[in-house]
């Protein structure tokens, strides 16, 4: 079978990639210096413009939702959805948040109530500290993220099932510039798209390697150095082409369900091994202190908590716009068939009350360990080794921690392979069922970038090159809002 390719997309995305990865790999400190000082330019001039863009998102999300344009169904009115409720679900969270979870699960509320000072609280006042420090920590994860993806996704689903406009950045553009949309303009928003996508996604590829790595070494005393993530990259991702080339209903649906249920697993793991009742108070206590603290966390202007904002608020912002592309194009495939209000609705709320769960569940145990039982090594631990670090407290530690490293592998597997198919959907013109060598290309091409940004300047590099890349996609995104709303006007809605 020959290449179905979008040659103008398909070429100049991929001459980029390669492009980035012979220069980090050629000049590492060239290309760590360059991507840190795009980072420091970005967060000190544009974190106003980032902190704006993305509270318009969820207003404009949650307003398109509760208008009469809830009504319109993805697909027309006899359109009936695909996938049950278990399986979308797993599918869309698995894409969206996927490695980082278990990266972030302990350390991020760990760190935020004793080091990070989120807001300016004072880690002295304890219970004020945890009640910022936690909330800050589901900010991150939470509505503004999911936010970003439905925007995103309702865009492309909508001129994709309802306006059959090919499954592309382009198509969301069409109400505003016409015909331009399949000339040079629109192959400028889908190469941005795809890189952003490959960058975003070689984060995560980043942070799933160091933890796989770490544990491997904690557990076992295997080397974590950059020849263990090297390697580990390449297996992993050799796993992921035998989902991608089985496809979305054979591979990655099946995959991410079996993903979701162990996470599951281990969630309620912690909670009944660990300290049940805390981790239950932990989350009522979390879901009533996120929306109090939501209004101070989403504010832009006179924060005192600047390296706090800076190198983890933008930083998640511009990361998950940078995923966007990739998440909103796959939660679209996924799609068909739901209302609008049914959309909006599930994307925004049924993630952010998993990562309360998550985040209160295996925050809430390290909590409890640090403050109750004085495991002080959960704030001295790298990020990495903090989830391993709160299991070797609860029975059965050295078999739960080999089966987490299992885990995140998985995890590493369902973004791999979920990410390869969306990008190879952008550079084939919109085609969902291009030929299996394209989807092989990119899932190749996704695990180079990772290794070749780790060999090049370490995590710093790739948390620095998804900030750079997220600042332009921003402006693609407002301005896909517009077109949207515009789309949508002019829709037949049913009484």
């Amino acid at each position: 079978m020959g290449l179905d390719i979008h040659n103008p997309v398909f070429m100049i995305s991929a001459l980029s990639v390669i492009a980035l990865v012979t220069g980090a790999l050629l000049f590492p400190d060239l290309a760590t210096e360059l991507f840190l000082g795009m980072k420091e330019w970005v967060t000190s001039t544009f974190d106003w413009f980032f902190m704006v863009s993305v509270n318009f998102f969820i207003i404009f999300s949650i307003a398109i939702a509760v208008s009469p344009f809830g009504k319109i169904r993805l697909g027309g009115l006899e359109a009936r959805p695909k996938y049950h409720y278990s399986g979308w679900l797993a599918m869309l969270f698995a894409a969206g948040v996927g490695i980082g979870l278990m990266f972030f699960g302990v350390y991020e509320p760990i760190t935020h109530t004793l080091n990070s000072a989120p807001l300016g609280i004072s880690p002295l006042d304890v219970e004020t500290a945890r009640a910022v420090g936690m909330s800050a920590t589901i900010f991150h994860w939470g509505l503004h993220a999911w936010a970003i993806y439905a925007v995103v996704g309702l865009a492309l689903a909508f001129f994709c099932f309802n306006r059959k406009m090919p499954l592309t950045l382009r198509s969301a553009f069409y109400p505003l510039f016409g015909k331009a949309v399949w000339g040079p303009f629109g192959h400028l928003i889908d190469v941005m798209a795809v890189l952003a996508t490959i960058f975003g996604l070689s984060t995560s590829l980043g942070f799933g390697a160091e933890q796989i790595a770490a544990g491997l070494h904690f557990l076992f005393g295997i080397g974590e150095g950059n020849l263990t993530k090297i390697v580990l990259i390449v297996v992993i991702m050799s796993m992921a082409l035998l989902s991608v080339v089985a496809g979305l209903d054979k591979g990655v649906k099946r995959l991410s369900e079996f993903n979701m249920g162990m996470a599951a697993v281990l969630a309620l793991y912690v909670l009944t091994a660990g300290p049940t009742l805390y981790i239950i108070e932990q989350f009522w206590h979390t879901t009533i202190d996120y929306f109090v603290y939501l209004p101070s966390l989403s504010g832009w202007i006179g924060r005192e908590d600047t390296d706090f904002y800076h190198g983890w608020t933008i930083f998640y912002m511009a990361w998950w716009i940078s995923w966007s592309p990739f998440v909103g194009m796959f939660i679209a495939r996924i799609s068909f068939g739901r209302t609008i209000r049914e959309f909006i609705t599930w994307v925004l709320l049924m993630p952010t009350v998993i990562s309360i769960f998550w985040m209160s569940t295996l925050g809430g145990a390290g909590f409890e360990q640090y403050f109750e039982q004085g495991v002080t090594r959960l704030a001295e631990v790298p990020p990495e080794l903090s989830l391993y670090v709160m299991l070797e407290e609860l029975p059965f530690s050295g078999f739960v921690s080999t089966i987490s490293v299992f885990l995140i592998a998985i995890f590493f597997v369902t973004s791999a392979d979920s990410g390869s198919l969306v990008i190879d959907t952008m550079t084939a013109g919109g085609k969902m069922n291009a030929p299996v060598q394209q989807r092989v290309f990119w899932c190749v091409a996704t695990g180079l970038v990772a290794i070749a940004l780790l060999v090049g300047g370490g995590m710093a590099s790739l948390q620095a090159l998804t900030i750079a890349v997220g600042l332009p996609f921003c402006v693609v995104l407002l301005v896909m809002c517009a077109s949207l709303y515009k789309g949508l006007a002019e829709e037949p809605r049913p009484a």
